[in-house]
């Protein structure tokens, strides 16, 4: 009966408040009422998908063969670059976007050489997309790892023995068989990259249809209309809900024709 209890309350406080937003922008009609609240919710649903569809295919190319790396290839400071990896993890959200800043801003480490070059970085979309990858990166790389790390390496080791290339081993034996863990590594830093707020807010700021994405519309309209923002949050919690449900889908599959 305890654990029961426990689990309850538990459950409790992650469903109450899935359900005050869902019924609150229900009694509202779930879309603003005014038109200009829904060029909003377009612009930012429109910016939020192909932002963090970039940072997904900029986290894809240069994860997995940190992964890999991590996962295969012992070397010297592992413990150290593998920290540095999941540092965002537990770095608040707007500690990360100052360091964005000062890493990549006018003033910042890489400013003035970015400058000579004509790239701009802070308030632009391209900002949004960097500090999606900053935040969600180490969800698939983490994930990644613990895929590669299960696939015995003597199932690669055969395959070079039958004059397979390495990259061919790694695309026809590596990936299929760590799939199950990619596809999770890969949906949670989806909806990590779609939930982030903090580093975006201090590195790209708020420009609607520019850098203006879904969390960061929830917050601005929060202060004008309460209705709107609970609306842009029903949305949001959809997303996130369906992308779970994806994941849970595509991972009971990979299960069963494994």
């Amino acid at each position: 009966m305890g654990l029961a209890a426990s689990a309850g309350v538990f459950l409790a406080l992650i469903v109450l408040p899935v359900l005050a937003i869902l019924d609150r922008a229900a009694a509202a009609g779930f879309l603003p009422s005014l038109p200009g609240s829904r060029t909003v919710v377009l612009q930012a649903l429109r910016l939020s998908a192909w932002t963090s569809a970039c940072a997904l295919l900029v986290i894809v190319a240069l994860g997995t063969p940190c992964a890999y790396l991590l996962a295969r290839h012992p070397f010297r400071g592992r413990a150290l670059v593998d920290s540095l990896i999941e540092l965002p993890l537990v770095l608040p959200p707007t500690v990360a976007g100052i360091g964005l800043l000062m890493a990549f801003g006018r003033r910042g480490l890489l400013g003035p050489y970015l400058e000579s070059l004509g790239i701009t970085l802070p308030f632009t979309a391209a900002a949004v997309v960097l500090a999606q990858v900053f935040v969600a990166g180490p969800f698939y790389i983490r994930a990644a790892r613990a895929g590669f790390e299960a696939v015995a390496p003597h199932l690669e080791l055969v395959a070079r023995t039958l004059g397979v290339s390495d990259w061919q081993v790694f695309w026809r034996v590596t990936v299929p068989l760590a799939a199950p863990s990619l596809l999770s590594g890969l949906t949670m830093a989806w909806a990590r990259a779609l939930g982030e707020f903090g580093a975006t807010i201090m590195f790209a700021g708020s420009f609607p249809g520019r850098t203006q994405t879904m969390t960061v519309a929830i917050y601005a309209e929060l202060e004008r209309d309460l209705d709107g923002a609970l609306a842009m949050a029903a949305i949001l919690l959809g997303v996130s809900f369906a992308l779970l449900a994806l994941l849970r889908l595509a991972l009971g599959r990979g299960r069963a024709v494994a």
